[in-house]
């Protein structure tokens, strides 16, 4: 952990050391309904603990906090400022705690990179792990030029990849158009002058038709993205979004969007059409477990949970296996399908709808209010 000195961690390196499987606490010293709404749920060795300050301080001894004296803690609010007194109050205690540098909207804006193996055609194919929303978005290199997919709005994290990798952008995709979160799709392709791809159909606003205000060049089905030596093609998944998506390199690996996950499938019910798109949905799912292979590697654009991670923290799997084991893919029977949907499917939140209306340009928001809006973790899969 970072000396005594600071007696700080940021949301990066608290990241980082979870995602090695260290040994770490978290106390978060939120008010319940703000724990309630997300937390830090990351890393196979986390012990969380939720006690809002107000009554650490009335405490009458140390052990009532039922920490572990011998572990460190990382002391977690909402922006990095109360997690401070916490963290003095802890360290006058003898406990080794650390206050976490901005807290949780810090950690919501926290990318973990992972380098998955490359194909024939691409040199480098990175999995972006949000991990204070379980999204995912990805960077594939071929020959020097990257397709960038599914970016969210903290754009200067892929400038740093790309620098990394020495990477010049060719273009930018959307995999469909996301509620969840805030896309930074349209201002990486305005800043690297590069185009911005988007199935039509999702150009639109789902809930009255209203045209994005966005510039992009349209994908259909069995299309192809060319950079380098390597290509994607397109394969239309409607269902979750009527523009949904998945970008298929090499016949090796395919970028699912939210149409497929590891263990689940894309709601189909955020604009209020849920019967009508989740028959979109089972047709999709029908002809992939008609045309695609077994051995495709899936990466979808978001997950759940830590069960849903392979052994090197990768979310990922094969579709054969997915098609095994996902409770939605198994089902062979639409009607039975269907049924599925509406006893699995739960409220979403409200913010979606002004999440949606933003990424189609038709609203701004100021970074405090893209932070409040994007609060919490993915809630865009079928529970």
């Amino acid at each position: 952990m970072p000396d005594r000195v600071t007696e700080q961690i940021t949301a990066d390196e608290l990241a980082q050391r979870l995602d090695r499987g260290e040994s770490l606490q978290v106390l978060d010293v939120r008010t319940p309904d703000r724990v309630a709404r997300n937390r830090v749920a990351f890393g196979t060795e986390l012990q969380f603990h939720a006690l809002p300050n107000s009554k650490i301080f009335a405490l009458p001894d140390a052990p009532d906090l039922q920490l572990d004296a011998g572990r460190p803690v990382a002391v977690i609010c909402g922006h990095g400022n109360s997690s401070k007194q916490t963290t003095a109050f802890l360290r006058e205690r003898g406990y080794e705690a650390y206050s976490v540098t901005g807290g949780m909207a810090a950690w919501e804006a926290v990318y973990v990179a992972r380098r998955l193996s490359p194909t024939p055609s691409l040199s480098h194919v990175i999995q972006l792990d949000r991990v204070g929303k379980g999204a995912l978005s990805y960077v594939l290199v071929s020959d020097g030029d990257a397709v960038v997919v599914d970016p969210g709005r903290h754009v200067e994290r892929y400038d740093a990849l790309l620098a990394e990798l020495r990477a010049t952008p060719a273009a930018v995709v959307d995999t469909h158009l996301h509620a969840d979160y805030l896309s930074g799709a349209r201002e990486a392709a305005a800043r690297w002058q590069v185009p911005y791809f988007l199935h039509p159909d999702d150009a639109v606003s789902p809930y009255d038709s209203t045209p994005g205000r966005l510039a992009y060049q349209p994908l259909h089905d069995g299309d192809t993205i060319a950079f380098g030596r390597g290509t994607l093609r397109v394969a239309h998944v409607p269902g979750h979004t009527l523009g949904s998506i998945a970008l298929i390199a090499d016949e090796g690996l395919v970028l699912t969007g939210d149409f497929l996950f590891v263990q689940s499938v894309g709601r189909p019910d955020l604009a209020g059409q849920t019967e009508s798109w989740a028959k979109l949905l089972w047709h999709s799912l029908e002809r992939t477990r008609q045309s695609w292979p077994g051995d495709l590697l899936v990466l979808p654009a978001h997950y759940a949970s830590e069960l849903e991670r392979r052994a090197d923290r990768a979310i990922a799997a094969r579709f054969d296996v997915i098609a095994a084991t996902n409770a939605a893919a198994t089902i062979q029977d639409e009607r039975a399908f269907l049924r599925w949907i509406t006893e699995h499917t739960t409220s979403f939140p409200d913010a979606y709808r002004a999440i949606k209306e933003t990424n189609l340009g038709l609203a701004e928001l100021s970074d405090s209010e893209a932070e409040m809006l994007e609060s919490g973790p993915n809630q865009c899969a079928v529970k």
